[in-house]
């Protein structure tokens, strides 16, 4: 699953980089953000259903369903990765897999370690470069009993390549440049991007020991891409 992510870029340059047209001066986000949790609002690109540009938005992080009754429904981290096998046959996921896609713009995700005792040493892995990317994901809007809307969004995951199967079996869908029109495509229905959804390749990833203090969301800055110093007090770390 991917459960932690980076951004390390403003609302400026994500705009420009996934060349989103609407006015995102009003966004509240901050500049950058080193321990991206679930259940909080960031950044995500989609088509525009009227203009058909591309255009930057916040949403939640952990998708919502149109169809959903309360917000209790929602359990734990369910709904913030949709599994690429199932994305066409799952409740959640089918609607907003023909109709609502969207990329969520990225530096650098967190995982950890699937087996082994904790404390577990975390993990960054960011493309070769250290370019902005984006995650293939899906978005939906939920309205609630007074009449308000809220705009969610998962990330897709698929099975793992060869550099984060030395982790985990599991890694979020990362997107080519090149394939973002198909993937953002509101008007294809029918031709489903499903070719999209394979491991991105290990040769032009790069993976690192990050600060074991990213396992904390209050913990936030450029330091939790790096190996915590004081580890001692954590303990002796797996190999």
């Amino acid at each position: 699953m991917c459960g932690r992510y980076v951004r390390r870029s403003d609302k400026q340059k994500i705009a420009e980089w996934f060349k989103a047209k609407n006015d995102t001066s009003n966004l509240p986000m901050p500049d950058a953000d080193y321990n991206i949790a679930p259940t909080t609002h960031q950044p995500i690109v989609r088509q525009n259903r009227e203009t058909n540009e591309r255009e930057l938005v916040l949403a939640r992080w952990g998708l919502v369903s149109f169809f959903t009754k309360e917000l209790s429904e929602i359990k734990g981290l369910s709904t913030i990765n949709a599994r690429a096998e199932t994305i066409t046959t799952s409740k959640s996921w089918r609607e907003p897999m023909k109709k609502r896609r969207c990329i969520v713009p990225a530096s650098a995700f967190y995982e950890w370690p699937k087996e082994g005792k904790p404390p577990k040493q975390p993990y960054a892995f960011e493309i070769s470069n250290g370019s902005l990317f984006g995650f293939a994901g899906l978005w939906d809007a939920w309205k609630d009993k007074d009449g308000h809307w809220l705009q969610s969004f998962a990330i897709v995951t698929t099975e793992a390549n060869e550099l984060m199967s030395r982790i985990h079996p599991r890694m979020p869908v990362i997107l080519h440049s090149r394939d973002y029109d198909r993937w953002l495509d509101r008007e294809e229905t029918e031709r489903l991007p499903l070719d999209l959804l394979r491991p991105y390749e290990a040769e032009e990833m790069e993976m690192y020991e990050a600060n074991l203090k990213v396992g904390n969301v209050r913990n936030n800055g450029p330091e939790m891409l790096k190996k915590a110093l004081d580890a001692a007090e954590f303990g002796t770390l797996p190999l």
